[in-house]
């Protein structure tokens, strides 16, 4: 399957991404494409619509979809992630028959709604409001950063239903797009400009009962569990981008002369590639390894997150060393590796930054025995 995935992506996607990259738009056909062949629905059991397949598996794959364009990667990995993991988790029978199938099958696209323009990584600070009313709630306040912000069919969304109650009062609703939902124009990114990123503001939007998912105030405990998940996710897409720039620049690196000879008979670039190269298959094994011990019902905090920070960060590094290999050619748009670069820098920033990744291991590092 791997295989498949790969041909599929270097002959669908890959082609697309200059394009969608200068000229946005969501990528729509493609994604129907990646739903009938099981990529929107991986770990969700096939009883739903899903592929079943375990963690590890997703994370192989979804590098292969990062490899060929970051923005397909990280809708995704969204799609994959909190949408369907939460529903499968704490939805009632009910929500799992009526959304997980659409997810699954790419009929449908989901997101995820944490983030306010007030308040990121400090998310029990969100002030957007449910308040009860007869048969539902109504939702009020504005999200920020929403992947697939009005594209998406379904968003799950965490707001507060007791406000005293700080992170205890926050619950989390699926909410269907319909009114009461305003978008913003999509966010003006450094990268990944396909994967539309906007704000939602709820003005009285309201919400059937039925749509609650979980108990009120489980909200916020149900979304850092399922964190972890997202973040070896997040570390899969920065492999499939770091290997991207690492091909290009090994292949140019044996294409382009200098005084007479391939330039990776240079030290100075040999070096480079070397040193590229192994940062890529630590970051590879670090994610593969905390999707392995996630698939054993292990608790996987401490794993996610190295996996996250190591992939990212060297994402970055690979990506920059991919641009100075390739010289002045490097900084133009006639080659890709500029645009790798520009994709990875957000790989350190969300599902938690970097700073975020070492308060969780230094955590951790006193909380687990170290395995």
């Amino acid at each position: 399957m791997v295989r498949h995935v790969r041909e599929f992506a270097q002959a669908e996607i890959a082609p697309l991404a200059p394009q969608l990259d200068r000229k946005p738009s969501f990528p729509w056909k493609t994604l129907k494409m990646m739903g009938e062949l099981g990529l929107l629905g991986i770990l969700t059991p096939e009883a739903y619509g899903g592929a079943g397949l375990d963690m590890l598996s997703y994370v192989v794959l979804l590098e292969e979809i990062s490899a060929a364009d970051a923005s397909h990667g990280t809708i995704m990995s969204v799609t994959n992630g909190l949408p369907q993991q939460l529903l499968l988790k704490y939805g009632s029978e009910a929500q799992r028959q009526r959304y997980l199938p659409k997810l699954a099958s790419g009929e449908w696209v989901g997101s995820f709604c944490l983030s306010e323009p007030h308040c990121g990584s400090d998310a029990a600070a969100m002030t957007t409001r449910a308040k009860k009313v007869d048969g539902g709630y109504l939702l009020s306040g504005t999200k920020a950063w929403i992947t697939s912000g009005g594209e998406a069919q379904l968003y799950l969304v965490l707001a507060k239903t007791e406000p005293s109650a700080g992170a205890r009062g926050v619950s989390c609703f699926a909410v269907e797009k319909t009114e009461g939902m305003v978008f913003g124009k999509p966010e003006e990114k450094l990268g990944q400009h396909a994967a539309v990123t906007t704000t939602l503001t709820f003005d009285r939007c309201f919400v059937p009962e039925e749509n609650l998912v979980g108990s009120e105030g489980q909200g916020f405990s149900m979304a850092m569990a399922s964190l972890d998940s997202g973040r070896i996710g997040i570390a899969a897409l920065a492999v499939g981008i770091a290997r991207a720039a690492f091909e290009a620049a090994r292949d140019y690196a044996g294409e382009r002369e200098a005084f007479g000879r391939p330039i990776r008979e240079f030290q100075g670039i040999s070096f480079k590639l070397a040193d590229m190269v192994t940062k890529l298959e630590a970051a590879r094994l670090l994610t593969h390894r905390a999707a392995w011990q996630q698939d054993r019902a292990r608790r996987v905090t401490r794993e996610a997150s190295m996996a996250k920070l190591f992939a990212s960060e060297a994402a970055a590094e690979i990506t920059h060393h991919a641009v100075q290999i390739f010289g002045g050619y490097g900084y133009s748009k006639d080659y890709p590796v500029e645009r790798y670069f520009r994709d990875a820098r957000v790989t350190e920033i969300y599902e938690g930054t970097s700073e975020i990744q070492r308060v969780v291991i230094g955590r951790q590092i006193f909380k687990e025995r170290v395995r």
